[in-house]
């Protein structure tokens, strides 16, 4: 069974992640942030990963620590749920439009934290959530997943949209990374044998 639970507690945040690759969709969020937890709806959804976090966080001062720290341990606990990665697609992609908007997701699950993102949000928050924190939330998740993550929204007027697009990409990529190859059984996806 791919699965995780994972529990990071810190002076600004207590949060848990608890996770199933091989799962349908289902997903309960609370974090305090209602905007970022529409937004892993849309990971566990298409991804179809069973996606369980509470967190809660210093909201008091603002939503950083809590946005920052949802992303390390929902990164961890990816990497728990995956192991060595032995017949592991490894790599994977999606675009996904919402109306005007169009965002293309490609991740590699290399072992080696690296995030591009190429996005100009149209506002500088969406309800609760400040826009900038989109980057917080995926740089914390890519350092401690070990994964290269390549995040470009082509068009949107939207913020709503935009950031939609690129959650639910990311999903989408990520359930075809993680997604087992038969024909890779019992093999590692790297010439080096280790990822």
């Amino acid at each position: 069974m791919r699965q995780a639970e994972i529990s990071r507690n810190t002076l600004e945040t207590r949060i848990t992640v608890r996770l199933n690759l091989d799962g349908t969709g289902q997903g309960r969020f609370v974090t305090g942030v209602p905007f970022l937890d529409h937004m892993l709806d849309q990971i566990a959804r298409h991804g179809l990963i069973d996606l369980d976090i509470e967190a809660q966080g210093d909201l008091h001062i603002d939503a950083h620590h809590t946005v920052e720290d949802v992303g390390i341990t929902l990164g961890k606990a990816l990497a728990q749920a995956w192991g060595d990665k032995q017949g592991l697609t490894r790599y994977g992609h999606a675009y996904v439009p919402l109306d005007e908007a169009l965002s293309r997701v490609v991740i590699d699950l290399s072992g080696r934290p690296g995030l591009c993102m190429d996005v100009e949000f149209t506002r500088a928050s969406i309800g609760d959530l400040d826009t900038q924190l989109i980057p917080e939330f995926f740089q914390g998740l890519v350092n401690h997943a070990g994964m290269t993550l390549h995040i470009d929204n082509l068009k949107g007027k939207n913020a709503h949209h935009q950031a939609e697009t690129i959650f639910k990409a990311f999903g989408r990529a990520l359930r075809m990374a993680v997604t087992p190859d038969a024909r890779m059984a019992g093999t590692m996806p790297s010439t080096k044998g280790v990822l």
